[in-house]
């Protein structure tokens, strides 16, 4: 009888000579690897472009930066204050500063204002009205790299300490404050801020999953193999996602990185969880290791397979996004899970073997002839509150189904209240110097300027000037004169400021209603296709466009990606029905982590809204990861069916995987909670739904909701497949 695919794998890798072999591979891969290419986190971080060249605001920052072209550079904005008041004393120190920026430039400094030489009276003129903050800028030169800025910042840095200007001090008390902020602030404090949390979260993560494996399995070895081969899984990733960055193939996010690595040691410990409980419980029945392995990997090995595959193709929708966030995500993370997938099946079965039963240790599963022979008790699991669920599910359908859709439905009545933002300093700690910089500008100047609205016109040769009527605009606070482009004088340029902060959501919603009334008074001027004619730029059109576009891949990923997984399902388990519910279950668990989620962030943590983007991370995450679950214990409901009953093998999936989902569930949803130590508040919003939603999944989707509705569905549950046509 020829062998399964799958039983022949294990027996290659699980040999005697295939063990070795397998591991000797392996180890040698990686050393070759990391000597040859670099690691991903020694690749500097890319800002990169979020929006794509066709959207309005790109359009206009293309026509600003050629008939409008600034040579000054890219701005630092040092953001001087006191709390009782700028002394004459204080502006003689930013003179003597400027003085020394000007005999001493920074590296790569391209322009400074003639400070130094401005009278005392003419740079306190251009304080707050309440005489407390002042803002000046220092230039740099275009497209440096942030590790190259915050060279020139720390030697800035000292020349602030030589006159006891303050960095770091609480900003209450009675001193001379300096914070970097602008975009050459935001920039370096961001890449420090993710330098930082990779740090934190790698050995956060590691700790975590360490002692919740030892808490669970009770078993030190135990413990240990799944983060030996996660390690030996990420000693091929990073240096291959390296290389792809070091090529251009790819470019490196440290956000994305940051939760790849929450990924692969969630996602991986699980895939390692899965097949280690399937060997496990060979052992107990087979006394030959090699032949349990073999065995383990036939039973487990479709399931890990397919889950991995589901994760990775789903992760991989992420390629489809216009903005560029969600694109820079899709190859670490499909990558990343593929190699970690392909691990659990070729690292984990070899170590695992050429350890043996001392494995489990003080725990160590034996047959019953092997524990008669040793004269010790066969340690085999009784699986006692996995019956107790099982029964209940399948005798209690049902109420089962009725109550966890009471509790599911009741958490997405929050989903519609959720606030968003697209503002990325929102993200940051309020304590991060370039925020502090940014909060004085705003709390001591008009509101609007902090990012005037930048508004472009092509005239076609009218004679126009549309100052007067924008400032009449009620949500116009100033606006500046009109600038005419120096190759084209056709192109007008207007700077208008907003009497509200440019980053709120009234502020975006703003943005269409401008460009309507600026149609109309171009049309009113005698141009045809007005909306044709104009532009406009500035940090608010940027965020309009990014929460225009962050739909747009909403309403593309999500159907995409539900098709895929639909498609997988379905060739796997052969049945439509399975197919729909399985995916119904994980959508809806979706939602209720989302609703969820924001009682959480908004009741507990304080937080105002959340970012834009959460929903469609949550949304590839949680429906990936979720039907991880579903299809290991679908998998085992299945095989159960050729041999059993319907209601057998409904309740032996639930006793069969339960123990191991569980904990697995809880590691997962762990490494994820981890995220929310971290000082960057996407992550910790991201951190929290997800883990919310994996804790749904793992207690009440999977063990609850899923085996009561395939109970009711009998043998519709298996239709069209082979299975349905089964005797109940």
């Amino acid at each position: 009888m020829k062998k399964h695919p799958l039983e022949q794998w294990g027996s290659m890798v699980a040999s005697k000579k295939g063990r070795i072999l397998t591991l000797v591979f392996w180890v040698l891969l990686v050393t070759a690897l990391s000597f040859a290419w670099p690691q991903i986190n020694s690749i500097e971080s890319e800002s990169g472009k979020n929006l794509p060249s066709t959207e309005m605001s790109e359009q206009a920052a293309t026509i600003i930066a050629e008939q409008f072209p600034n040579e000054a550079g890219t701005p630092l904005l040092l953001v001087w204050h006191r709390e009782n008041g700028l002394t004459t004393d204080d502006f003689g120190v930013i003179q003597k500063i400027y003085g020394e920026l000007t005999d001493k430039p920074l590296a790569h400094q391209t322009l400074i204002p003639p400070y130094d030489q401005m009278p005392t009276q003419a740079i306190a003129a251009s304080a707050s009205e309440n005489s407390t903050t002042i803002v000046t800028p220092v230039f740099f030169e275009k497209g440096l790299a942030t590790d190259v800025l915050q060279e020139s910042l720390n030697a800035l840095t000292k020349t602030m300490d030589e006159y006891n200007v303050q960095t770091k001090k609480d900003l209450a008390s009675d001193v001379l404050h300096i914070r970097y902020s602008g975009p050459v602030g935001i920039a370096t404090d961001a890449v420090s801020l993710f330098s930082k949390a990779d740090t934190k979260l790698l050995m956060a993560t590691v700790l975590l999953v360490l002692v919740l494996l030892i808490i669970i399995y009770r078993s030190p070895l135990l413990a240990v193999i799944p983060l030996i081969v996660v390690g030996l899984a990420y000693g091929i990733i990073s240096p291959t996602l390296g290389f792809f960055a070091d090529q251009g193939w790819i470019a490196k996010d440290s956000q994305a990185v940051s939760i790849m690595t929450v990924l692969l040691f969630g996602a991986g410990t699980d895939y390692c969880l899965f097949l280690i409980s399937k060997y496990r419980e060979i052992l107990f029945e087979v006394e030959d290791k090699t032949t349990a392995m073999k065995l383990a990997v036939r039973e487990s090995g479709g399931a890990i397979l397919m889950s991995a595959l589901t994760v990775v193709i789903g992760l991989a929708t992420l390629s489809l996004a216009h903005y560029g966030a969600f694109q820079r995500f899709a190859v670490p993370f499909s990558f990343g899970v593929l190699v970690m997938g392909i691990a659990a099946l070729v690292v984990l079965p070899a170590i695992l073997v050429l350890i043996g039963r001392v494995a489990f240790f003080p725990f160590v599963p034996r047959t019953e002839a092997m524990a008669q022979r040793k004269g010790k008790k066969q340690n085999k699991p009784s699986h006692k509150t996995s019956h107790k669920i099982g029964h209940f599910v399948t005798h209690k359908p049902w109420i089962v189904i009725v109550a966890t859709l009471l509790l599911l439905g009741g958490l997405t009545v929050f989903v519609p209240r959720i606030q968003y933002t697209f503002d990325l300093l929102s993200s940051f700690p309020e304590d991060m110097p370039s925020r502090e910089g940014f909060t004085l500008i705003e709390e001591n100047f008009s509101p609007g300027e902090l990012a005037p609205i930048q508004l472009v016109i092509d005239t076609k040769g009218n004679d126009i000037n549309l100052q007067q009527q924008l400032a009449s605009i009620s949500y116009i606070d100033s606006v500046t004169d009109v600038q005419i482009g120096e190759k084209n004088n056709h192109i007008q340029l207007y700077e208008l400021t907003l009497n509200i902060n440019p980053y709120a959501k009234e502020a975006l919603a703003h943005i269409p209603e401008l460009k309507a009334e600026v149609g109309k008074m171009l049309e009113t001027e005698g141009i045809k296709k007005a909306d044709q004619h104009l532009w406009i730029g500035g940090e608010t059109a940027s965020q309009y466009n990014t929460q225009q576009i962050t739909v747009r891949d909403e309403t593309v990923i999500m159907p995409t990606m539900i098709a895929l997984i639909a498609l997988l399902l379905f060739i796997y388990l052969r049945s439509l029905t399975a197919t729909v519910y399985l995916l119904a279950t994980v959508i809806i668990s979706y939602f209720s982590a989302l609703g969820a989620g924001w009682l959480i962030l908004h009741h507990v943590m304080g937080a105002e809204a959340i970012s834009g983007a959460i929903p469609l991370y949550a949304f590839v995450f949680l429906v990936a990861l979720g039907e991880d679950y579903n299809i290991f214990m679908i998998s085992e409901i299945w095989k159960k069916r050729k041999t059993s009953d319907h209601l057998t093998a409904v309740e032996e999936g639930v006793v069969r995987t339960g123990s191991v989902i569980t904990s697995s569930g809880l590691i997962l949803a762990g490494t994820f909670a981890v995220l929310a130590t971290l000082p960057i508040q996407v992550l910790v919003q991201f951190g929290v739904v997800t883990a919310i939603g994996v804790l749904l999944d793992t207690f009440i989707v999977r063990p609850l909701l899923v085996p009561a509705i395939t109970t009711i569905l009998g043998k519709y549950a298996f239709w069209p497949g082979a299975l349905f046509k089964k005797d109940i």
